[in-house]
């Protein structure tokens, strides 16, 4: 069936974030959700759920983990243990519940930057040391791993490495040499591997995600695996996510650190989660074909006409990492386009070393406002 990806609804008059931050002249290209509505099956369980009328404390049904386990089964080719899932209210409180569970105060915790703003505060909310690991961004434009500095940057605090795949915000999908690199290193300096792939259904085509714990048993058992439908099928604000923990020992830790801090997925999150994976695969299929040429259009658009700017094609996300260092202005690119274009995005140093003078711009929103924000951004710079 036909899917329409080019209509706005009105988000203003609603409580997205995205759109009630700034002043109602300023196109959002910055925070990541996408300006679609979600599957209509999605819709319409949301709907019945609620005409039931009662919403009282939830039990997962049986068949919401079936549902995950198949949708990773069909879409990855991860064959994943049902009661290997535990359902979390949002990967961000996963990875930090994940640091609370398996590492003490003082012990180091490893993110590779530019990375997703909060891997930066794991650290500082957890009491760890954070140990650092730039990515490398080649003359293409693309970042690659340098597993020399990798496995430098670990010593004998390091306990956790936060690994992002497919990475925000530089689009990276992991190859499995990289992936395999990264995971023996970890294996045999006996360091835990927490990943975040919630963008892990957002891969273009040429590209192919590879859940890390997929590849070998070692490896899954000294991994919590992080998912979520939230970037999927648009529906970050029902917060529910689940963990894939396969190791016994690291799955009742987990679960432990859980008590009396974090409570159950709600019932409506549930909902939308089981009827995304159910019933979604077709809208994603089509969303991802729009995606595909949206990011094509914000990269011919940014390298040919905007002074300065340049990027790479993302492999995954629906998010553009802007390269901005040419840019002959004053202060920080993101402050700039605000200000002269009235085109929000995220800073690039909200993401770490690597990211100044970097912008993040999220193409999940029709084209015509994808145009016009680049169009605005484009006439900024030849009047500056």
């Amino acid at each position: 069936m036909p899917f329409n990806f080019d209509t706005l609804p009105d988000r203003r008059s609603t409580e997205s974030a995205k759109w009630r931050v700034y002043d109602e002249d300023v196109l959002p290209m910055w925070v990541a959700d996408m300006d679609f509505p979600s599957p209509e099956p999605v819709i319409r369980a949301l709907q019945e759920r609620v005409a039931h009328g009662v919403f009282g404390y939830p039990w997962p049904k049986d068949d919401l983990k079936e549902s995950v386990v198949a949708w990773l089964d069909r879409r990855q080719g991860w064959s994943v243990d049902p009661e290997h899932l535990i359902f979390v209210p949002g990967v961000v409180t996963a990875f930090n519940l994940a640091s609370h569970a398996l590492a003490q105060p003082g012990d180091g915790v490893l993110v590779q930057t530019p990375t997703y703003g909060p891997f930066l505060k794991v650290a500082e909310n957890v009491k760890l040391v954070q140990q650092e690991n730039e990515l490398i961004r080649g003359e293409n434009g693309q970042y690659t791993i340098d597993l020399d500095t990798f496995e430098a940057a670990i010593d004998e605090r390091t306990r956790i490495f936060m690994l992002c795949n497919p990475q925000n915000p530089t689009g990276r999908v992991f190859r499995v040499d990289e992936l395999e690199a990264m995971a023996e290193i970890c294996l045999r300096r006996k360091v835990i591997i927490c990943v975040d792939e919630i963008h892990h259904d957002l891969v273009f085509a040429g590209n192919k995600h590879i859940p890390i714990a997929s590849l070998d048993p070692e490896i899954a058992a000294n991994t919590i695996t992080l998912l979520a439908p939230s970037k999927t099928f648009n529906i970050a604000g029902l917060k529910a996510s689940v963990a894939v923990i396969e190791n016994d020992e690291l799955r009742k830790q987990f679960e432990g650190a859980k008590q009396g801090l974090v409570g159950w997925v709600n019932l409506l999150g549930q909902v939308a989660m089981q009827a995304s994976y159910q019933e979604g695969e077709e809208w994603l299929d089509a969303l991802l074909g729009y995606l595909q040429a949206n990011r094509d259009y914000v990269h011919d658009f940014v390298n040919e006409q905007i002074p300065g700017v340049s990027m790479a094609k993302p492999e995954g996300t629906y998010l553009a990492w802007l390269d901005c260092r040419e840019m002959e202005i004053e202060g920080t690119p993101s402050d700039f386009f605000l200000e002269n274009a009235r085109v929000a995005m995220n800073d690039g140093g909200w993401f770490g070393q690597g990211g100044e003078r970097f912008v993040r711009f999220n193409f999940g929103t029709p084209r015509a406002l994808v145009a016009e924000a680049l169009e605005r951004m484009k006439a900024a710079l030849i009047n500056h």
